[in-house]
């Protein structure tokens, strides 16, 4: 019997290639230092939500029409389609949960077909970025919750689950998740993870075969 899964993955460096706080630091003139706080935080040496102030803070004064700037930059991830549409033919459903950003994510997930994803917003005043976020951070823990809240709304039994990610900020999901896949991934998460893949994102689509 083919089991239906829900398949979810982090954005930034797993879905695509890039990291969208950096392409929007490159217009601000910032992308060297955001770079290096990205690193830390996911290697697990920095508390995410104090590394999304943090860079976050450099953006202040970009215009919003950077976000279309940035969306033409970012380059998919081999393999993301694929598994996308193998995940689709098995009857499941694909989110992203990203601690990045919505005005971004929203035009990736249209493009992908992704049916559920969720995110950090940048809060905009008179066209502008102000340097900070609204709302919730997603962190660690909210996408460990945003997963089991997609289960709950697919119907998925949390033993038809699967998480993939890269960085340190991934661990939580990818614990509660009935499979958890390292892509690309950092140490501390190759060390945690179930199975690793590197370089085409259509390697996890024979791990699938293993949910019950």
């Amino acid at each position: 019997m083919t089991v239906s899964p829900l398949v979810v993955l982090d954005c930034d460096s797993t879905t695509i290639q890039d990291e969208v706080i950096e392409l929007i630091a490159e217009a601000a003139g910032t992308r060297k230092e955001v770079a290096a706080v990205t690193e830390r935080a996911m290697r697990g040496e920095l508390d995410f939500a104090e590394s999304l102030r943090e860079r976050v803070a450099t953006l202040e004064g970009v215009p919003q029409s950077v976000f279309d700037e940035v969306y033409a930059k970012v380059r998919l991830s081999p393999g993301i389609r694929e598994l996308i549409s193998d995940v689709h033919s098995r009857g499941g459903k694909v989110g992203v949960v990203s601690g990045g950003f919505h005005e971004v994510l929203d035009l990736i997930a249209d493009d992908l077909g992704i049916d559920y994803w969720s995110a950090n917003r940048l809060e905009i005043e008179d066209g502008k970025l102000t340097g900070r976020t609204i709302g919730p951070v997603i962190d660690a823990e909210a996408k460990a919750n945003t997963l089991r809240e997609w289960a709950a709304t697919s119907g998925t039994p949390m033993s038809a689950t699967v998480a993939i990610g890269d960085g340190a900020n991934d661990l939580l999901m990818m614990k509660v998740a009935q499979l958890g896949i390292g892509y690309n991934a950092k140490p501390i998460v190759i060390e945690q993870a179930d199975e690793s893949i590197k370089g085409d994102l259509s390697l996890a689509i024979p791990l699938l075969d293993r949910l019950q």
